[in-house]
C-alpha cells in the first residue's frame, strides 16, 4: 500500500507541478530573449511574454503529437545550435581571460561575500542551483524510444557522456560571464547572455538572444517529450486515467498525455508566480529523487538476486544520498516555509490517490461516467491502447 502511495505522490507532483513549472520557466525565458531586442531598455511586457510563451508551447505540443521523428530531429538540431552558442560564449570568455580581464574571478573578489553565508544558505543555494541541472535524469523516461536501451552500453554511455558535458559547459559558461560582468550586473540583468553579447560582441551581439531563444525552444521540446512519457507510463501502471496510456493510431504518439502536460503548463503560466514556484519545485524534485534512491538501495538489499540489465556500484547512490540528506536537512532549517509548502503540494495527492487509485469498487454510475469520458477522449484524439509489435513511429 505505502509503496503504491509513494509512487503515486511522485507521479502526482511531477505531472502537475514539477514539469509544468519547469516548462513554464523555460517558455518564459524563450519569450524574454525573443522580445528583448524589441524592448532593449526595459523588461518585455507581461502579457506579450505570456502570449508568446503559450504560442511556442502549443506549437511544440502539436509537433510532438504529429510525429516522434519530427520531435527528435528538432531536439537534435536545437541541441547542436545550443552547444555552438555556448561554445562561442566560452571561447570569448577565454579570450577575455588571456587579455587579463578576470578581476571578478580572482580569489579576493570571487569569495568576497556581501553577507556571511550560513550552512543553511549554502544548502538552499545548491537546491536552487540544482534547477539548472534538473534534466540529468530525463533520459530514463524515454528508454522505450532508445535503440536497445537494455544493452549495457547504450543508456549508460548516453548518461556518462551527457552529464559531464553539461557540467563542463555550464561551469565554463558562468566563468565566461564573470569576465564581462560583476555579480551585481549579472543579478540585475533580465537576459544575461544579451548583456554579455552587448559588452563583448559588438555588431554581432544579436547572436546571443537568437541563440538563447533557439536553445530554450529545444529545451521546451525536450521537456514535453520526456514529461509526456512519464505521464503515459503512469497511466499504464494504473495511477492515472487510462486515456493517458493511449497513443495515436497512425503516428504512435501519446496525444492525451501531451495535452495534459500542455494544459497544466498553460494553467501555471496564467495563475502562478512561476519563478517563485522554482523554490518549491527544487525541494519537491530533490525529495522525490532521494526517496527513489532509497528505494534502489532497499531493493539491492532485499532482492539481491533479481536480474538487473544495468547495475552500478552501491557507493554511487550512497554518496548521492548523503549529499541529498545535507541539502534537505539544512534547507528545512533555513527555509521551513518553502519546504513546508513543497510538502503540502505533494500531500494534496493523498485524497486523489484514495479516490482514484485505491478505491477499486466504485459505483456503477461512476464507472460508466469514466468509460464514457474515455471513449469520448479516444474519438477526439483518435487514440487506442498500444499493441505489441506496433512501431513507435510511422515510416518516413
Amino acid at each position: 500500500f505505502f509503496s503504491c502511495l509513494f509512487r503515486f505522490l511522485l507521479l502526482w507532483s511531477a505531472v502537475l507541478i514539477m514539469y509544468p513549472t519547469s516548462l513554464a520557466v523555460i517558455a518564459l525565458t524563450f519569450s524574454n530573449y525573443v522580445l528583448q531586442p524589441v524592448f532593449p531598455n526595459c523588461i518585455p511586457p507581461y502579457n506579450a511574454s505570456r502570449i508568446l510563451s503559450m504560442v511556442c508551447l502549443l506549437l511544440l505540443t502539436w509537433v510532438n503529437s504529429s510525429s516522434v521523428r519530427w520531435a527528435t530531429r528538432i531536439q537534435d538540431i536545437f541541441t547542436a545550435g545550443k552547444l555552438l552558442a555556448l561554445a562561442l560564449i566560452i571561447i570569448v570568455g577565454f579570450i577575455q581571460i588571456f587579455k587579463g580581464n578576470y578581476e571578478e574571478l580572482t580569489p579576493s573578489n570571487a569569495f568576497n561575500f556581501w553577507m556571511t553565508p550560513s550552512v543553511g544558505h549554502l544548502a538552499l543555494a545548491f537546491l536552487q542551483g540544482s534547477f539548472a541541472f534538473s534534466g540529468w535524469n530525463f533520459l530514463n523516461y524515454v528508454t522505450e524510444e532508445l535503440v536497445d536501451p537494455r544493452r549495457q552500453v547504450n543508456l549508460p554511455r548516453a548518461i556518462f557522456i551527457s552529464i559531464p558535458l553539461v557540467t563542463f559547459v555550464y561551469t565554463f559558461t558562468n566563468i565566461a560571464y564573470f569576465t564581462a560582468m560583476s555579480p551585481q550586473e549579472l543579478l540585475s540583468s533580465n537576459a544575461v547572455a544579451v548583456t554579455f553579447g552587448e559588452k563583448l560582441l559588438g555588431y554581432f551581439s544579436w547572436v546571443m538572444p537568437v541563440s538563447v531563444a533557439l536553445s530554450t525552444f529545444g529545451g521546451i521540446n525536450g521537456y514535453l517529450f520526456t514529461s509526456s512519457r512519464l505521464c503515459f507510463s503512469g497511466a499504464r501502471e494504473g495511477h492515472l486515467p487510462s486515456l493517458l496510456a493511449m497513443i495515436h493510431v497512425k503516428h504512435c504518439t501519446p496525444i492525451p498525455a501531451l495535452l495534459v502536460c500542455c494544459l497544466a503548463t498553460l494553467i501555471i503560466m496564467l495563475v502562478g508566480d512561476t519563478y517563485t514556484l522554482i523554490n518549491y519545485v527544487s525541494f519537491i524534485n530533490y525529495l522525490c529523487y532521494g526517496v527513489t534512491i532509497i528505494g534502489l538501495i532497499v531493493l539491492r538489499w532485499k532482492k539481491p538476486k533479481i536480474f538487473r540489465p544495468i547495475k552500478v556500484n552501491l557507493l554511487i547512490p550512497i554518496t548521492y544520498l548523503a549529499f541529498w540528506a545535507f541539502l534537505l536537512i539544512f534547507s528545512l532549517y533555513s527555509e521551513p516555509v518553502v519546504c513546508g509548502v513543497g510538502l503540502i503540494i505533494i500531500l494534496t495527492g493523498v485524497p486523489v490517490f484514495f479516490l482514484g487509485v485505491y478505491w477499486r469498487n466504485k459505483p456503477k454510475c461512476v464507472n460508466r461516467l469514466i468509460e464514457s469520458m474515455t471513449c469520448w477522449g479516444q474519438k477526439l484524439c483518435f487514440v487506442v491502447y498500444p499493441q505489441g509489435g506496433v512501431a513507435e513511429e510511422e515510416e518516413a
